[in-house]
């Protein structure tokens, strides 16, 4: 790679959006991480670790669904700037204050709090640096963001070995008051401010279900995206109870999202790259779909005897849905300047938000089928959707991101 090119992938927009995503996964995994003993502190019993560990994921990505329409649609109108700052500010308090939470209940607020909070960064600084970056650039660019802020949870693993749980909150809320001050140095995007002087209407949501066109490539978005948090909210969350069902000791929670993230960062790179490289958004996404498939059976069905194995299982589930960058990138290229805030923040909440029909229905389908079984049904049809929706989305690798969406 050119020197010239180096330093413009390694610019300040990449670098503290980089940063900023980094404490963005921190502090969203780390429910994950610390789910069992922050529970079993607040007096949660052995059999309803699972319910109430569902119920909380669910307020936390029901204030990441709310959460992203807010921020997209502030994203569009105020700036991209905006967004990173005000989110991070947000987050960073709330899980602070979660580190004193001695209820169920005061536990969730302050998850749902925070997943507004959390809603805004990747979309605001994926967007931020799509706009940044040449054209040739912009597929590394995003991967790069996506790659170093997937680590943040293996860090959320490190603290929470050393310190108890409210500490683990507290260290999270204090990187991201530092990030904050970082941001200063950040400058808005230059394709937003044009936008911005010729008066165009920006930030408008319902704008996206105006045309039929639009609506179809808005779900396209979402749904490609469904097996990745199918994969992260429900087979890594809850990895200890699929150890027990395939009778395996010794597995903790906080090492199964490590290992899984690690995947991901890994895929992020390897997907990021590849389409680069064929020069192709949809096939390297249609790839690494299949391999999510591949990766699901085996992890269910694939005679696992040890702990180790395990953990071998569930960094491959990350590395097939490590097309997570390239989801957000391909949102942010099918739409304008004056939607693209709002498509690239809401599309990836969206998706996550999907948690909460995804773990009602494994719920559902476990008390006939098993675990296992209910896990692997809830993953064919989430798999099934997402070849679908491929189909109803444009190859955008290449675009011009300087055009508007008409009215």
């Amino acid at each position: 790679m050119k020197k010239s090119n180096l330093k413009q992938l390694l610019s300040i927009p990449v670098v503290v959006a980089a940063l900023g995503y980094f404490v963005d996964i921190y502090d969203l995994l780390l429910f994950s991480v610390v789910r069992i003993p922050s529970l079993q502190s607040m007096g949660v019993s052995e059999d309803q670790m699972l319910s109430q560990g569902e119920f909380l994921i669910r307020v936390q990505m029901a204030g990441l669904l709310i959460g992203g329409i807010i921020w997209g649609i502030m994203g569009d109108k105020r700036g991209r700037l905006s967004v990173l700052f005000g989110s991070i500010l947000l987050y960073s308090l709330a899980n602070i204050a979660n580190g004193f939470a001695e209820t169920v209940n005061q536990y969730a607020l302050l998850r749902f709090i925070a997943g507004i909070g959390l809603a805004g960064e990747l979309g605001a600084g994926i967007t931020l640096v799509s706009e940044s970056l040449p054209t040739n650039l912009r597929g590394y660019g995003t991967t790069l963001v996506a790659t170093v802020g997937l680590m943040g949870a293996v860090l959320a693993n490190y603290i929470s070995k050393i310190f108890d749980w409210q500490i683990a909150y507290f260290i999270g809320g204090g990187l991201g008051l530092i990030l904050l001050v970082a941001r200063v140095s950040v400058f808005e995007s230059g394709i937003f401010l044009k936008v911005k002087e010729q008066g165009v209407q920006r930030g408008n949501f319902f704008q996206l279900f105006t045309q039929k066109e639009r609506l179809i490539k808005f779900i396209g978005c979402i749904l490609i995206g469904l097996p990745i948090w199918y994969v992260i909210g429900i087979l890594i969350t809850f990895s200890p109870e699929f150890a027990k069902a395939m009778n395996i000791t010794g597995i903790v929670a906080g090492d199964a999202v490590m290992f899984s993230y690690i995947g991901l960062a890994a895929g992020d790179m390897i997907s990021g790259i590849t389409s680069q490289i064929i020069r192709s958004r949809k096939r390297t996404v249609f790839t690494f779909i299949l391999l999510t498939l591949l990766f699901v059976v085996a992890f269910l069905y694939f005679p696992i005897q040890n702990a180790t194995t395990f953990y071998v299982g569930c960094f491959l589930l990350g590395f097939g849905v490590g097309y997570w960058a390239l989801f957000v990138t391909i949102a942010a290229e099918q739409f304008g300047t004056n939607l693209r805030s709002t498509v690239a923040t809401t599309v990836p909440n969206f998706i996550r938000g999907t948690v909460i029909p995804l773990t009602i229905a494994f719920k559902y389908f476990r008390e006939s089928l098993g675990v296992l079984g209910g896990a692997m049904l809830v993953g064919i049809i989430t798999i099934i959707i997402a070849f679908w929706a491929l189909r109803l989305i444009d190859e955008t690798f290449g675009r011009d991101l300087n055009f508007v969406e008409k009215e």
